[in-house]
């Protein structure tokens, strides 16, 4: 407590751009979500070109012969076409960049105070954390247009306090906030974002829950609500390989309830 909250942030945000691009460290678990696109599991595998993920269980249920079939044959003709899949990679990487783009700033977009009654260590398996509120910042000049999501993101952050990495983040949308003077996209007050996460070994961190609910104008259309939530199991470590064997052994595995 004798430093500045700040401090705290700026750690946190190193580790995770380091967690985000995980060299030389590889895992593989297993994701169950739930958004728009349905209640989908996969088998999930890091490799050094990407990650690669298969289809294993859809609404609850096993996949049926053709799902699994198609599912198989799309992972194969990866396997066949470096191209397509480095295209894939490069399609699917809208995400990262953003965070790359947004947790340098989180430090400076945001006014953070310890939160009364610390320490605590109900977040982190018995662990000492470090509990932040914030809120935006009104100085905080947004540098590009994903940072203004930023300004009107407020709530709180449990730290770990041995390595400093991020165990847990709450955040509500305190009021609207506008893309591109509102023409691009508006955020509507009311969204909330939790994110917990947990270590991996080895200075490795990976999400264990992920949940967003958001209503979002896009280009002054209709609005959309957002609702996405995302857990992650059943994680190991795996030795580093090509997305081919990656597939290949996601491939070798049999399908749950099977």
């Amino acid at each position: 407590m004798s430093v500045p909250p700040r401090t705290w942030i700026v750690d946190a945000a190193a580790n995770e751009l380091t967690a985000l691009h995980h060299n030389d460290s590889y895992l593989r678990y297993r994701t169950h979500t739930v958004s728009e696109k349905g209640n989908l599991v996969r088998d999930v595998a890091e490799s050094k070109d990407g990650t690669v993920a298969r289809l294993v269980k859809k609404d609850e249920k096993p996949l049926s012969e053709d799902v699994d079939t198609a599912e198989r044959q799309r992972l194969n003709d990866l396997i066949t076409s470096p191209s397509n899949y480095f295209r894939h990679v490069r399609n699917g990487e809208s995400d990262r960049k953003m965070a790359d783009k947004l947790i340098p700033l989180m430090a400076d977009a945001m006014i953070y105070t310890y939160t009364p009654g610390q320490p605590q260590t109900g977040k982190n398996g018995g662990a000492t954390e470090v509990v932040l509120d914030y809120r935006p910042d009104p100085k905080f000049n947004p540098p590009n247009t994903e940072a203004q999501a930023l300004t009107g993101l407020e709530g709180r952050i449990w730290i770990d306090a041995k390595s400093h990495y991020l165990v847990r983040m709450e955040g509500t949308i305190s009021h609207g906030v506008n893309f591109g003077w509102g023409m691009l996209a508006h955020i509507y007050p009311g969204g909330k974002l939790v994110l917990d996460q947990t270590s991996a070994g080895d200075g490795r961190w990976i999400y264990t829950y992920f949940s967003m609910k958001l209503s979002v104008r896009a280009l002054m259309l209709k609005t959309v609500n957002v609702e996405t939530e995302s857990t992650s199991s059943d994680v190991q470590k795996i030795g580093p390989m090509s997305y081919q064997n990656a597939i290949r052994m996601l491939l070798d595995t049999p399908l749950p309830g099977r």
